[in-house]
């Protein structure tokens, strides 16, 4: 039976942001960039409230590409930025070994954010995949190319060798599962109002209604008196 027909959950997910830099953002064409880093900055919440561990990897820092989003940073403060110098973060030593602590706790599928998705994302999916038996789950939503050409087709061809396609409410969502789960309840709907534009508005919404409305329960609701003859 194949893993992917196993749902996401906070026990078997670990998650790389790869290269979200100024320099590498400005090249992005395939969604807004601001919604891009809404979204990158949510699948970072999400992660922190599930607990699922998280490596986050630069590149040219100092060269070309600048920092991290400090947004994203301000999620994972303690976190140590992975950097490197080549395109392809599976070829340094540092992101192997943090990917493989966790995948040998059972967290073997790698939830992926980065830019670009024709270049790092893309290279990054088909060496981890050639070389180990993790599963890869790209967020489409969180990451970007240079087109929305350059996007859709490397999404395409890594689809094509098992690469599962995912957003990232998706993600979130999933690794909560049953509202009946209270421990991350409130955190999760949190997310929701802050990142999840309409429907984070209707939550905000319903929310409000139920604390202020008074209640119409049959037991309080106003007594209808008969009309007179």
């Amino acid at each position: 039976m194949s893993g992917k027909l196993e749902v996401l959950t906070p026990q078997n997910s670990q998650v790389i942001f790869i290269d979200h830099q100024p320099q590498m953002a400005f090249g992005v064409q395939s969604i807004d960039r601001q919604v891009l880093k809404n979204n990158t900055v949510a699948l970072a919440k999400a992660a922190k409230v599930f607990g699922v561990p998280v490596a986050i990897t630069t590149v040219e820092t100092d060269g070309f590409s600048g920092p991290t989003y400090p947004e994203l940073l301000d999620v994972f403060p303690e976190a140590p930025l992975l950097e490197r110098t080549s395109m392809n973060s599976w070829d340094d030593l540092k992101v192997r070994e943090a990917l493989a602590t966790n995948a040998a706790n059972g967290r073997k599928k790698v939830v992926v954010s980065g830019l670009w998705t024709e270049v790092c994302n893309l290279s990054f999916a088909l060496s981890c995949l050639k070389d180990t038996d993790y599963e890869i789950y790209m967020v489409a939503d969180a990451s970007g190319g240079t087109s929305v050409d350059a996007h859709k087709y490397a999404m395409d061809r890594m689809i094509q060798v098992g690469v599962v396609p995912v957003t990232w409410q998706q993600v979130l969502l999933e690794w909560q599962r049953d509202w009946a789960r209270k421990e991350t309840y409130d955190a999760t709907l949190a997310i929701v109002k802050e990142h999840s534009g309409a429907y984070g508005i209707g939550v905000d919404y319903a929310y409000t209604m139920v604390h202020k409305a008074p209640s119409r329960s049959i037991h309080n609701a106003p007594r209808l008196d008969p009309k007179p003859a």
